[in-house]
């Protein structure tokens, strides 16, 4: 009894011995997948292990407080990229700026919401065409929540597409779309429509590659709806998308919020990042706007930082804006398309399995064995496909 038992305790040995082992296999190999994942960046033609970051303002046209801060910034190329709200007061202005100044990196930043108390703005659309996207006061929703409980995918769309246009016929071909209070993500439907129009377009979308589970999680835990059909839809995007996006953080003073987007900064793992901000200029008119007046100035301020531009040069930050990411991400495909069409060109002349379509020269014999060609005589021979030798 003893000996059978001691058989057995053997027995339960080598078998979890052998889970352990498999199972540790496993892990490694999947260890192997997440490292030699690559990362857009790198897809773009970037280093690998290096950090790509792009500092985009958002609400260009929210205010002319807005418009100055950010004009500034784009004109001492302090920042990367800006994306305007083209319903509100100020946005004509920044689009008539932006075609006179065709090397800024300027998009829509498509507004559904419009979240203030007092200053407050609506749709492009017609108003009956699109009645899920106003509130009672004739107005863009206040919050988020409100857009997804009232309004369509229809209507979304409609009003999207308003905004792209009225850049367009204004004479601004817009560098990228992305979306205001990150509305367009907050349904999949609104996502599907929000990808299906860049790709119509031809203009990228801030699309934020979802297959990276620390991205997509967190993301998650920030109540966007994720599962595997959202990430499946960014997955079969077919426009160059981001590895991370994230924005500035807030502070309590000036030197907290430098401090604090510092360690955001060295927290960021290699690949391509959008960091977004708000800045304006400070005025009376801004605190009657916006209680969050004080960081949007220091905004204002924080990328023109003597000791903020040196933190980046010790980091080893590599910038970028949408214009060379469709640049790098035309070439790759040119280049991927120039393989594809070298590959192409050639045509088998053996079908593996006879000789049809061939002509005999010479005192050989030919078969076909195995897939191949065979001569069995070696004297003054030559297989052609044609008479012509």
């Amino acid at each position: 009894m003893n000996i059978q038992s001691k058989s057995y305790s053997v027995i339960l040995l080598l078998i979890f011995s052998f889970i352990l082992v498999v199972f540790s296999a496993c892990a490694a190999q999947q260890d192997v997948q997440e490292e030699v994942k690559t990362t857009w960046a790198e897809k773009l033609g970037y280093p690998a292990n290096i950090k790509v970051i792009m500092l985009h303002a958002d609400d260009a046209g929210m205010c002319e407080e807005a418009n100055i801060a950010t004009e500034y910034y784009l004109e001492n190329n302090l920042i990367q990229a800006a994306a305007v709200m083209a319903p509100c007061p100020n946005a004509d202005d920044f689009i008539k700026w932006a075609i006179d100044h065709p090397h800024a990196d300027v998009g829509i930043h498509l507004t559904l919401t419009s979240e203030w108390k007092n200053y407050r703005w609506g749709p492009l659309s017609d108003p009956a065409m699109v009645p899920g996207l106003i509130d009672p006061e004739g107005k863009f929703w206040h919050d988020v929540p409100d857009v997804v409980m009232h309004a369509s995918a229809n209507e979304v769309e409609k009003e999207i597409r308003a905004q792209i246009d009225k850049a367009i016929n204004m004479g601004l071909q817009p560098d990228h779309i992305d979306t205001h209070m990150g509305t367009l993500y907050a349904h999949p439907d609104y996502l599907e429509r929000f990808l299906t129009v860049a790709e119509e377009y031809g203009i990228p979308a801030n699309a934020i590659d979802l297959s990276d589970s620390i991205v997509a999680n967190r993301f998650k835990n920030e109540g966007y709806p994720i599962d595997e059909n959202v990430i499946g839809m960014i997955d079969n995007y077919s426009l160059p998308k981001l590895d991370n996006f994230t924005s500035v953080p807030k502070g309590k003073t000036y030197e907290e919020k430098i401090e604090n987007f510092k360690s955001l900064v060295r927290s960021l793992p290699p690949g391509l990042t959008e960091i977004i901000f708000h800045p304006s200029v400070e005025t009376e008119n801004l605190k009657t706007i916006t209680n969050s007046w004080q960081q949007r100035v220091w905004e204002a301020e924080m990328f023109s930082d003597p000791g903020l531009i040196r933190f980046f040069e010790e980091e080893g930050i590599i910038f970028t804006n949408w214009k060379e990411i469709m640049k790098r991400f035309g070439k790759s495909n040119t280049e991927a398309q120039g393989e594809k069409s070298v590959t192409s060109e050639w045509v088998s002349m053996f079908n593996g399995e006879n000789l049809d379509g061939w002509t005999v020269r010479g005192k050989a014999n030919w078969i076909v064995k195995d897939g191949t060609m065979i001569g069995i005589i070696c004297s003054d021979m030559f297989l052609t496909q044609t008479d012509d030798c």
